[in-house]
């Protein structure tokens, strides 16, 4: 590396939740890049929002397949440098070559972002698509993983999927892999957003069977309060997942049976399920929580007001997602 900022002390998300642990439950949120100047705004008015909560960090996506790169890498730096969060780079390798992947690698350090999501990443036109890397490029996330630490001082995460991934044989198989990438030198990984905490507790379970060293490492649950059932179903589309029926007859009966959906029954009954699903996964023992917020700071910071983990919300504003 031969950025200003290589030779910099990094700190990593690892610690940081456990500095943070010493006096409450961390939590960490997800941004998505907008896609306008509009976009952008909200997604700074929902950073400078969470900045005073003290979330473990922040982490910033890509979008499918990798199409929002530029956009990612310069909102990242751009945390770093205007505030105090701590922000984590997504990285996929969904259509890049390796030397395009170390180039990359070295733009975030140039900015001074070391903590980096490693993601083989989803094909363009979403995950039932055929997977095809670039002929130059990596296949799976694992390598990935071993690319940035080749690379010098970074920090990574890997993704895990509580329901499987949608591509894996089976549940055994996914947990070999999540294994493989943390043994590769990932320090912990974050869930794929799920609505079923006893698929996250299986997934904890199967990783320390499989590897109780690996098993130790920060297993962050992914959680989305949910403010619109049609939303909602499109995520878990895209996903390739599902809504368990207990909560979809929970979103149904609060959207009512009107042409249009009772929006405000639907968002508080998505903001009590994510309580519920938030408290029992503190009580289970989960090293910090990570809220999907879609680039909104509202619903989030209501579930962490229930949950004791910051002050008492304050009252909604115009744009209250």
């Amino acid at each position: 590396m031969t950025s200003e900022h290589s030779e910099r002390p990094s700190v990593s998300v690892v610690d940081r939740i456990a500095e943070i642990a010493k006096g409450r439950t961390p939590f960490s949120v997800e941004f998505f890049p907008p896609r306008d100047e509009a976009g952008e705004a909200q997604l700074w008015r929902a950073a400078r929002a969470f900045e005073p909560m003290g979330p473990a960090f922040v982490s910033v996506t890509y979008g499918a397949g990798g199409t929002t790169r530029d956009r990612t890498a310069r909102i990242v730096g751009e945390l770093a440098s205007t505030t105090s969060l701590l922000p984590v780079a997504h990285l996929t390798a969904v259509g890049h070559s390796v030397d395009e992947l170390r180039g990359l690698i070295d733009s975030f350090a140039a900015v001074g972002v070391r903590n980096l999501l490693a993601l083989r990443g989803d094909p363009q036109g979403g995950v039932r698509q055929e997977w095809v890397k670039h002929p130059e490029g990596l296949e799976y996330a694992v390598e990935l993983v071993e690319l940035i630490g080749a690379a010098g001082d970074f920090h990574v995460g890997v993704a895990s999927f509580p329901e499987g991934h949608p591509r894996a044989v089976d549940l055994d198989a996914d947990t070999a892999n999540l294994v493989a990438k943390l043994r590769a030198g990932a320090e912990y990984s974050i869930s794929q957003m799920f609505f079923d905490v006893d698929d996250y507790l299986r997934l904890r379970d199967r990783v320390c069977a499989a590897d109780p060293e690996q098993g130790a490492k920060p297993l962050i649950p992914g959680l989305m309060p949910i403010t619109s059932l049609r939303s909602v179903r499109r995520m878990v589309e895209l996903m390739d997942s599902e809504i368990p029926a207990t909560v979809l007859d929970r979103l149904t009966r609060a959207a009512g049976d009107g042409p249009e959906e009772d929006r405000d029954a639907v968002r508080r009954e998505g903001i009590a399920l994510a309580t519920e699903m938030g408290q029992r996964l503190i009580d289970e023992g989960a090293p910090s929580l990570h809220f999907c917020t879609l680039n909104f700071a509202r619903a989030t910071s209501e579930v962490l007001a229930n949950l004791g983990m910051i002050e008492q919300a304050s009252p909604a504003p115009s744009i209250r997602r």
